[in-house]
């Protein structure tokens, strides 16, 4: 599992999280695992915008293949600098690779689990050719595959968090140097009665068999009310995990409005090919536009 590569290096990411996680804390071989994850991803990519513009013709679909995986590239592009002196700013021991690594895992799902709905997609393209209904359903597809992805993002920052690389190195505490030994007491006899209860006999004889006084053992009835042990103060998340969700917002509107750029992916049936509209509105928009229309 560990020599996974291409497509099959997803089942190694659902199988072995924590072997993934442990790779991106040691920085074992993460320019490897990084293609393979890129390799995978855009393969995936590209065969789900093949889907989307198969509903308008065979050319818009080939143009889709190439921009839906432009569309996630260029955005990991822009934002992943961002991420990565946010670290930086906030004392986090990430390295450039291990911020790439730990974002990629997250697009790598994203990419198949939305390979994933393909067929889905296709079965409601071939069955119901609505133009409304199938870009909100793709739309809602990418949202859902997208959520699942940060899921697996959040988890591995938390990971790195419990093994220290998102605080910042802490300096050992020096060692006080060794005061000399100091020379021990002698310690009081204890006092010891006669296993009888007697006093010791003054005079000579026979000594009796001498046993050291036992302090009384208390014993707490039962429905008695204690006291917890308080517990130890748990650490305070870093910045770097407050961050990492701002991060992800700002990652989701850089993406938002890439798309939006980038558009069409589907291509509206009463409109003729071309490989970029006029940038008006935004997508947010459009979104309630069309819903809008669907109702």
């Amino acid at each position: 599992m560990a020599n996974a590569s291409g497509l099959l290096v997803i089942e190694r990411i659902l199988r072995d999280k924590q072997g993934i996680w442990q790779q991106i804390v040691e920085d074992r071989e993460l320019p490897r695992l990084t293609v393979q994850m890129l390799i995978s991803s855009v393969a995936a990519l590209a065969v789900y915008g093949a889907v989307l513009g198969s509903f308008h013709s065979v050319l818009m679909a080939l143009t889709s293949a190439v921009k839906l995986p432009l569309l996630f590239m260029v955005t990991l592009a822009i934002c992943l600098p961002t991420l990565y002196l946010f670290n930086l700013v906030f004392g986090a021991r990430l390295s450039i690779r291990q911020s790439l690594s730990l974002v990629m895992v997250a697009l790598t799902v994203t990419a198949m689990l939305a390979l994933a709905f393909a067929p889905i997609s296709l079965f409601f393209l071939i069955t119901a050719p609505d133009y409304a209904f199938f870009k909100l359903l793709n739309v809602a597809i990418l949202a859902l595959s997208a959520l699942v992805g940060l899921r697996f993002l959040t988890g591995g920052m938390k990971v790195l968090n419990e093994h220290g690389l998102l605080a910042p190195a802490v300096a050992a505490p020096a060692v006080p140097a060794a005061a000399p030994a100091a020379v021990p007491a002698a310690e009081p006899a204890k006092e010891l009665v006669p296993a009888n209860g007697a006093a010791p006999a003054a005079a000579a004889g026979p000594a009796p068999i001498l046993m050291p006084v036992q302090p009384p053992v208390v014993q707490i009835p039962p429905g008695f009310p204690q006291h917890p042990r308080p517990r130890p103060p748990q650490p305070a998340a870093p910045p770097s995990m407050t961050l990492m969700y701002i991060w992800i917002l700002l990652f989701g509107f850089v993406g938002t409005q890439l798309a939006w750029t980038l558009r069409p992916f589907f291509g509206s049936p009463d409109k003729d090919f071309s490989l970029y509209r006029d940038i008006d509105g935004n997508f947010y928009a459009e979104i309630f536009r069309t819903i809008a229309d669907l109702f």
